[in-house]
């Protein structure tokens, strides 16, 4: 029998994680099953019990994708060579991490993430570490922003990060539920509220 590659394998499971956030962003966690996600991503039950013995495995693994993607998306906003304003930093994160209407499974699944940790104690672990590695990404800019002159001298670069993070959630919170938000509106009343 021959040898599967690590590149097959790989792919294989980023398909069936795929699979999976697609079923829990139009399904809720609670509400989709192992069926459902055998079926959108048309493989067998043997092919995705080989990478995930559970859909509790199936929800860590895809919160831990989501949380992953977006410390990689912020990280290039805030981290750039060139130090953006508050309010450009603010609307670079918000405009990476939200692509649009119709493709808004990651900000549907940060949501459930949030709300899944309040009662699952391994979840609340990822997702704290997570979130902590993404408000971390936040403190190192306020940092940036204070030596660049961005923000008054003496500010506390931790509070200022944690402040900055907040709104963060505070967009897709509205984008999701109001769905009367945008990168580019919002941006633009970042601009007076923190000017």
């Amino acid at each position: 029998m021959p040898k599967v590659s690590q590149e097959h394998l790989d792919a294989r499971r980023t398909q069936i994680l795929d699979a999976a956030t697609r079923c829990f962003a139009r399904q809720g966690f609670h509400a989709t099953t192992m069926a459902d996600v055998l079926t959108e991503s048309g493989l067998s039950a043997g092919a995705v019990y080989r990478y995930f013995r559970g859909k509790n495995e199936l929800v860590s693994a895809v919160a831990e994708q989501v949380l992953d993607g977006a410390y990689t998306r912020l990280e290039s906003v805030l981290l750039a060579e060139s130090v953006p304003t508050p309010a450009d930093a603010v609307h670079g994160v918000v405009a990476a991490i939200d692509p649009g209407v119709g493709h808004d499974e990651h900000l549907r699944m940060a949501v459930q993430v949030w709300g899944e940790a309040l009662r699952d104690d391994n979840l609340a672990q990822l997702a704290g570490a997570g979130y902590g590695r993404i408000r971390a990404i936040f403190v190192d800019y306020a940092r940036r922003a204070i030596a660049a002159g961005l923000l008054p001298e003496g500010t506390d670069a931790v509070a200022a990060g944690s402040a900055y993070f907040s709104l963060v959630p505070g967009y897709m919170l509205q984008r999701l539920l109001l769905r009367d938000t945008s990168p580019a509106g919002y941006a633009v009343a970042l601009r007076s509220v923190l000017a």
